[in-house]
């Protein structure tokens, strides 16, 4: 009787472990991964329970996309997810390892097919964000704000969408205006992309590089010779 007893306790004790590390991969989780030579950050929002895990990714063509059968077994998370990428549908699947201490999960996912795969190793945080309730890495809305020239605030309008960690858009309120963004990247919290835009009848090529804060970018841009630099604050617009 006192064995099983024994036993029993120790099964219960087992049980309860489990749960605990299942339950320690609730929360956000931000990390990126590597494609085509561009880094794209994603973020990972799970809840778990009982050992089924549910939630979304944000990052993806198709944002947020929702997590399906989700599952924990002992340190060992797994799921898929839909998203579209050049007109198709691809199913990701995704299997992860929780690390001992709960604050790291490595990932390998790829499509289902097994034609494509990524790895990622995703830590537990907030991360930086472009925005209030904006996923880490996305810039996508209407940025303004003003650099000082020659004394003057200029003021500045960015349109921005991004991408599987490609950037796009046009700034307007240069002399050549809209000016359209060309090589635009995210990369973890940087953005960077450049600009042609004329004054006094010559052309200049403007180089962007910012650092993606709550609710703001902080740009430092300027000539691509060095010879003319301004720090330019924008901040996303309301509704956005």
């Amino acid at each position: 009787m006192k064995r099983g007893f024994g036993v029993a306790g120790v099964v219960a004790l087992l049980a309860l472990s489990v749960a605990a590390h299942a339950a320690d991969a609730s929360g956000t989780w931000n990390g990126s991964f590597d494609f085509e030579g561009s880094s794209v950050p994603l973020t990972f929002h799970l809840t778990a329970a009982n050992g089924t895990v549910t939630g979304t990714v944000e990052g993806l063509p198709t944002s947020p996309a929702g997590i399906h059968d989700g599952k924990v077994s002992g340190d060992t998370i797994t799921f898929w997810v839909n998203t579209d990428y050049e007109g198709q549908t691809y199913k990701l699947v995704y299997t992860g390892k929780l690390s001992a201490a709960g604050d790291e999960i490595a990932f390998n996912f790829g499509t289902d097919d097994g034609s494509w795969s990524a790895q990622l190793t995703a830590t537990k945080g907030t991360g930086a964000a472009a925005g209030a309730g904006q996923p880490a890495g996305d810039v996508t809305g209407t940025w303004k704000g003003s650099f000082d020239f020659n004394g003057t605030p200029w003021p500045l309008t960015l349109h921005l969408t991004s991408t599987a960690g490609a950037v796009t858009g046009t700034i307007e309120g240069l002399p050549t205006t809209p000016a359209e963004i060309h090589d635009g990247k995210v990369d973890g919290d940087t953005v960077t992309f450049w600009v042609n835009t004329d004054y006094q009848g010559q052309t200049y090529k403007l180089e962007y590089t910012g650092k993606i804060a709550a609710g703001q970018i902080v740009f430092t841009f300027g000539t691509e010779d060095g010879s003319w630099s301004a720090p330019l604050t924008v901040t996303k617009n309301s509704g956005q």
